[in-house]
């Protein structure tokens, strides 16, 4: 069983789901209301309120996970945890609070995750998919065919803030709800013309926001009852006939989610008249389905990361053979350094095959541009926590060891520092290595046993091992070499 937790900026919401074959079947499914991003203050911090009901939150669904025979488990934030100035603050109290590492993804791969949701639900048809996804602090535009994503795009509007800022006061009118609508398109009317020239067969709504709307337009009999800008307009005229959000009574709509449907409304209708789109059809599927899609792919090594590396390395010429060799090496090595766990095994045979990246750039420092390639590069698949990981392995790979700051105190972390580095020396000596030619341990120190042979053909070895010794001295740890 696979488990996904989104930490939006509206609601936390959480969703257990059983593998039936290459489907996903949700077993249970759990919204807290939280509306994370309405807890910003003036200097862009979470207050104390928020962050206690978030945490409270959190344990519970702890409780929940701790029910089930889980196999995997992937806790995400969204907006709001990427913009809250004091969410390093926070973070670790709620890791502690729900029991799993939390990622902050990015605007893009929230994207891709709602598409590869959306995509699971409908299937691997062929069509070309426009999907819109409201969220409380973004909005994310992806356009897709079948399963594979053409362009993907995260804008800095949503219904919690646009809600706030337009309808401050819970006041309804005309005025506020055209100037929502203006500012929205205002938002999405650079990008949009790169979406259009495309086209598309399909338009799907997946957020919650929307399905609310969708909802409130089919269960209060507004014209046809279809998802239509037409009848979008119909609901904006109802909510200004109620004046103000404490008097909005629609039929299926939660109170939570009638305190910012204004600005979610507002961005949808924004959104669809740039986009010149009359209709959408919702669908119950986005983030979670996505999160939970991605882990079945990984439990089946159909691990799109893969892709991703692929990709970077045919953009930019990598050579694959001396790549192939360094991942090879690298991860032989590896495995004699008797890891605790397996957590950066795939890491480093990406490290290895990247190792080169920054050669694009200019062959002086390359381990230095590489580095910064992987951290800031758009990687579908990789949170921006893997990425600065294999940003570390990468800019680790060659020179001083003290710039990886600190990272060095993760015993596997070192060995898979040491792995990498011993492996683009072997290649750069142009070493033919066999696993049982070379011996290699790290516990307090390391000891590296290597044939003399090898040091009588390979000028350059000596010199190289000799830096090796003086560059790991410097972070306090021994390196020896035994025949």
């Amino acid at each position: 069983m696979l488990a996904a937790v989104d930490l939006g900026s509206n609601s936390f919401r959480l969703h257990v789901g059983r593998q039936d074959g290459d489907a996903i079947r949700i077993v249970k499914s759990e919204r807290d209301p939280i509306r994370l991003g309405a807890g910003l203050d003036s200097n862009m911090c979470l207050t104390e309120e928020k962050m206690q009901a978030a945490l409270a939150s959190l344990a519970r669904f702890r409780t929940i996970l701790q029910a089930y025979p889980l196999e995997a488990v992937r806790v995400v934030a969204t907006n709001t945890m990427r913009i809250a100035k004091n969410a390093a603050t926070f973070l670790p109290l709620a890791e502690k609070a729900i029991g799993y590492p939390i990622e902050i993804i990015s605007g893009e791969e929230e994207g891709r995750l709602i598409y590869m949701g959306v995509a699971s639900v409908l299937g691997s048809s062929q069509e070309r998919r426009l999907v819109i996804d409201i969220g409380g602090g973004s909005t994310e535009m992806i356009l897709g065919q079948g399963v594979s994503i053409e362009l993907v795009e995260s804008f800095s509007i949503g219904t919690v803030g646009h809600s706030h800022t337009y309808f401050p006061d819970g006041y309804i009118t005309e005025e506020a709800f055209d100037k929502a609508i203006l500012a929205a398109r205002s938002h999405f009317e650079n990008d949009v013309p790169a979406y259009v020239a495309r086209q598309w067969d399909g338009v799907y709504g997946s957020s919650g926001t929307i399905r609310a709307i969708a909802d409130a337009i089919a269960k209060n009999a507004l014209g046809d009852g279809k998802l239509t800008y037409q009848n979008m307009e119909l609901l904006k005229a109802r909510l200004i006939e109620f004046g103000h959000v404490s008097r909005i009574s629609l039929l299926g709509m939660k109170p939570d989610r009638a305190a910012i449907i204004m600005g979610g409304l507002a961005v949808l209708m924004g959104a669809l008249r740039e986009l010149g789109v009359d209709s959408m059809m919702p669908i119950e599927a986005g983030l979670r389905m996505g999160v939970l899609s991605d882990l079945q792919l990984r439990a089946t090594r159909r691990d799109r990361r893969e892709q991703s590396v692929q990709d970077f390395r045919e953009r930019f010429a990598i050579n694959s053979e001396r790549a192939d060799r360094v991942a090879q090496i690298a991860s032989t090595l590896y495995a004699q350094l008797k890891p605790a766990s397996n957590a950066y095994e795939r890491q480093l045979y990406w490290g290895g095959q990247l190792h080169e990246l920054g050669m694009a750039v200019s062959h002086s420092g390359y381990h230095k541009h590489g580095a910064y390639m992987i951290e800031n590069a758009d990687l579908p698949g990789f949170t921006s926590g893997e990425q600065r990981l294999l940003s570390k392995l990468v800019l680790g790979q060659k020179g001083n060891l003290r710039k990886l700051n600190g990272v060095l105190a993760d015993p596997d972390f070192s060995k898979a520092v040491l792995a990498l580095r011993l492996a683009v020396m072997l290649m750069h000596s142009r070493i033919d290595v066999l696993a049982d030619e070379l011996r290699v341990r790290m516990k307090n120190k390391i000891e590296l046993e290597i044939k003399s042979e090898w040091i009588r053909r390979h000028a350059t070895l000596a010199y190289w091992i000799e830096k090796e010794q003086e560059w790991w001295s410097q972070v306090g740890v021994e390196f020896l070499m035994r025949d």
